[in-house]
């Protein structure tokens, strides 16, 4: 986990930090971090009124780089699948299974999706690429567990 010195600076401070490049995945299935979580709201829609709402951040660690991602959960019973599927995701709940939403472990959680790209037209009318997380994967500990070959140990 990434850890953001938020203190504040002077008008005279020196700075070095580029910040980190945009990494554009190509489509496919990919292991994450949530990296951070807030609480807020949504204002509603002509389909779903004003609710809660997560914002989940999560960072994807690649051949090319890491990439970051933001994504919303709207608490709605009409998206109660999409909770469902996240939840999955980080293996806090089985398919078919009942549970109540832990949101004090999902900081730092690992989970799986399906990641392609999504083209989009920006409000200087620029067309540009970015990544979108299609579905979430269920929870499958093989995609997590490091292996070590023998040959790698020191004794």
């Amino acid at each position: 986990m990434t850890n953001i010195d938020n203190s504040v600076m002077d008008w005279n401070d020196v700075i070095e930090d580029d910040g980190q490049e945009f990494v554009l995945l190509p489509e496919g299935d990919y292991n994450f971090v949530v990296t951070n979580f807030e609480r807020g709201r949504f204002p509603g829609s002509a389909k779903i009124p004003a609710t809660n709402k997560a914002t989940i951040s999560i960072q994807i660690f690649s051949e090319l780089g890491v990439a970051s991602m933001k994504f919303d959960l709207i608490l709605s019973k009409a998206l109660t699948w999409k909770l469902s599927a996240f939840f999955r995701s980080i293996g806090q709940k089985k398919r078919g299974e009942k549970i109540t939403m832990d949101w004090n472990k999902v900081l730092g959680a690992k989970g799986r999706a399906h990641i392609k790209q999504k083209v989009y037209t920006n409000q200087a009318g620029e067309e540009k690429t970015i990544n979108d997380l299609d579905y979430f994967i269920d929870y499958d500990e093989k995609y997590f567990s490091e292996v070590v070959d023998d040959k790698d140990l020191p004794f």
